[in-house]
């Protein structure tokens, strides 16, 4: 049985597995969730109940969370690019910044997005002002620290920047990167020329109108 991945195009966690997967030429099946696939639906929640996307699926495996689907893909279904290093002191850096760009980005944009969804205007209001200040702070930490670099912990492209790709995408939707911080810009529109996530931008934009927010006219 070749690998399965369940997930949502439009769906950031999605995005970032399928990153890693477009990167080393993986061969998968794609299963989309949705009401237009009830059965993709129901063998999704039938192996994981928590209701959570992606889980990938090899044979009888089912493997969840994005972060782990990754690192798994790399020790069973390793291809010619290694999204983490072999050193355990650098891999530990790669590590903490897939980290950072999932609970100090896209975890604040989910607030802002499931506060839009409530269609109540004070949770809506509250939650974007609140992502505004969150993300504020991640921006500006991110500004010094890329500095001087390509990718986000190494010099070749790793876990940590297939978790910066989607986070960073939603984030400047959600609150814009001023210009102020030229640098994460800078690594934001490198991250977009990124081939395996320039593929999963266009696989996700003829949903791009279900952003309860207001997707932006750009990227």
């Amino acid at each position: 049985m070749s690998l399965v991945l369940y997930g949502h195009p439009f769906s950031s966690y999605t995005q970032k597995a399928l990153i890693a997967l477009y990167e080393n030429g993986t061969a998968f099946e794609f299963r989309c969730i949705g009401p237009e696939t009830p059965e993709h639906v129901n063998e999704w929640l039938r192996r994981w109940p928590l209701r959570k996307f992606p889980l990938l699926v090899d044979g009888d495996r089912n493997i969840v969370e994005t972060s782990i689907i990754i690192e798994y893909l790399q020790l069973v279904h390793a291809g010619p690019v290694s999204l983490l290093p072999a050193d355990p002191i650098a891999a530990l850096e790669v590590r903490f910044m897939d980290r950072y760009f999932d609970l100090h980005v896209m975890s604040v944009v989910q607030h802002a997005v499931e506060g839009a969804l409530s269609g109540d205007a004070v949770k809506r209001s509250d939650g974007i002002a609140l992502a505004a200040e969150k993300l504020e702070r991640a921006y500006a930490w991110l500004e010094s620290h890329l500095i001087g670099r390509t990718w986000a912990a190494a010099t070749n492209f790793t876990l940590a920047d297939c978790a910066a790709a989607p986070a960073l995408f939603y984030a400047d939707w959600t609150h814009r990167i001023a210009e102020t911080y030229p640098t994460l810009r800078a690594y934001r529109a490198r991250l977009l020329q990124r081939p395996s996530f320039a593929r999963a931008v266009e696989e996700a934009r003829p949903y791009r109108p279900l952003f309860p927010l207001g997707a932006p006219a750009r990227d």
